[in-house]
């Protein structure tokens, strides 16, 4: 299955393209100009743009053009009524995956999308694998580019800042960075910003010598002279003080450092990698942190994406979190209860990895069985009270039905046959991050028959 935006500003083929495909299996979104396509694309993991070339306003040359600017690797299908050599060549040379003249028949479409995505997996399993980042859990979409990202930044020397909320694994990220690069057998320093006092900053960053302030009672390096010839990792890079950040700037630039109260300017050779889980553009505009500085830092920007939005990866992190704890706690937990899971799927993670490590940390704690059941979920409490009760209600009818056989009765058994096949249904969603297409895989139904049965009950 692959994620297929369909971008045509006649109504009748964005239709007639987004039945054919949904067809074959594929997630089709749809978009009638070029501004409404680009809008869509930063929000979703497409893996297939199928595009008309004339469109009023943004021609499809020009929105592939931008595509490519934005999202290299994302495979963009040509289509035009106007069969050109010229279109043909030009789409070619914009970076297009394969360009197709109307009318073309059924199967022709069908082959060249499935050649786009076979491409995009076969990039995936050749060249991205989660296996190779054994410190970072995740095999979703959005965390394969990750992976993908860091392997071609790594042996580059160039400064990066990463954005990400508080919790994502920022940290871990840059460490990965260093360890891929041409510099790993070097120092990786971390330094939290917001962790150092204000008036002890510069003699941290940049060393001191003896008598240069009261308490410098002998020299000090720096975390910037220990990071020479490796890697600094500065975290909270938003939280610097102006000063700081005059400073830092002048150590990017060129190259050298010079210790609070010292002479002698020492060259050093450092890469600089940033975090931050503020807005640095919003900052600038506020005036409360250097533009130039800002330049300096984000000459590669890479945004690690919170847990909400790579649900798929959770089960993944719960399994590797349980085994951790169980064996750091001496508990025999192996297995969290699909009702568990199901509670966590549907939570937002406002801490994020971090959240959900210590969620787990104190379910394995609290938990008496061999399995985690909601009851030791230590979540934000109206919200797990809000999703138990959405799960349990959905069966409460059903089970007081069993309970008394004339009630039974009085329900009828198409009645009884739906609600358990709804609640199968739900079920399965919520185990394949509704995931349509892994969930009719494992209930033995077709894709079709599954939108249809999804529709019937309501469960969009």
């Amino acid at each position: 299955m692959a994620s297929i935006l369909v971008v045509d500003d006649e109504r009748s083929m964005r239709d007639f393209l987004k039945i054919l495909l949904e067809k074959e299996g594929h997630e089709v979104s749809t978009a009638e100009n070029g501004e409404v396509a680009l809008a869509l694309i930063p929000d979703h993991s497409f893996d297939v743009v199928v595009s008309d070339i004339r469109m009023p306003g943004m021609s499809g040359i020009d929105l592939l053009g931008k595509i490519k600017e934005e999202t290299p690797d994302l495979s963009v299908i040509m289509i035009t009524a106007f069969a050109s050599p010229d279109d043909a060549v030009l789409a070619m040379k914009n970076g297009a995956f394969d360009y197709i003249s109307k009318p073309f028949n059924v199967d022709e479409i069908k082959s060249v999308v499935e050649s786009a995505t076979s491409k995009n997996k076969k990039i995936l399993k050749t060249d991205i694998s989660a296996s190779s980042f054994p410190e970072i859990i995740g095999q979703s979409r959005e965390m394969l580019k990750i992976f993908d990202m860091i392997r071609r930044i790594a042996p580059t020397p160039a400064n990066v800042l990463i954005y990400g909320e508080s919790g994502t694994g920022k940290e871990l990220v840059a460490r990965a960075i260093h360890k891929y690069s041409k510099v790993a057998a070097e120092a990786f320093v971390p330094i939290t910003c917001s962790a150092i006092p204000e008036d002890l900053m510069e003699s941290e960053l940049f060393g001191h010598v003896k008598g240069s302030f009261t308490g410098a009672i002998q020299d000090k390096p720096g975390l910037f002279n220990e990071a020479d010839k490796g890697t600094a990792f500065l975290d909270e890079i938003g939280e610097l003080t102006p000063i700081i950040q005059t400073k830092l700037l002048r150590v990017l630039q060129e190259r050298e450092i010079k210790p609070v109260g010292g002479t002698r300017i020492k060259q050093i050779t450092i890469r600089v990698i940033a975090a931050t889980n503020k807005i640095l553009e919003d900052e600038i505009l506020a005036g409360r942190f250097r533009e130039d500085l800002f330049y300096r830092l984000a000459v590669v920007p890479l945004r690690v994406p919170p847990l909400r939005e790579r649900k798929g990866d959770v089960p993944l992190l719960v399994n590797h979190f349980l085994k951790k704890y169980s064996q750091r706690l001496g508990k025999e937990i192996q297995e969290i209860s699909s009702y568990a899971l199901g509670v966590l799927m549907n939570y937002d993670f406002p801490g994020n990895v971090r959240e959900l490590e210590n969620i787990i940390e104190r379910g394995v704690a609290l938990e008496s069985s061999n399995i985690i059941l909601p009851e030791s979920l230590t979540l934000n409490e109206r919200h797990k009270e809000q999703q138990i009760s959405e799960i349990t209600e959905q069966n409460r009818a059903l089970f007081q039905a069993a309970a008394n056989e004339e009630e039974l009765y009085d329900l009828g058994i198409e009645h009884v046959i739906s609600n358990l096949e709804k609640r199968l249904i739900m079920h399965t969603l919520v185990k394949t991050n509704n995931s349509k297409m892994q969930a009719a895989e494992l209930l033995q139904i077709s894709f079709r028959s599954l939108r249809y049965k999804v529709k019937k009950y309501g469960l969009n």
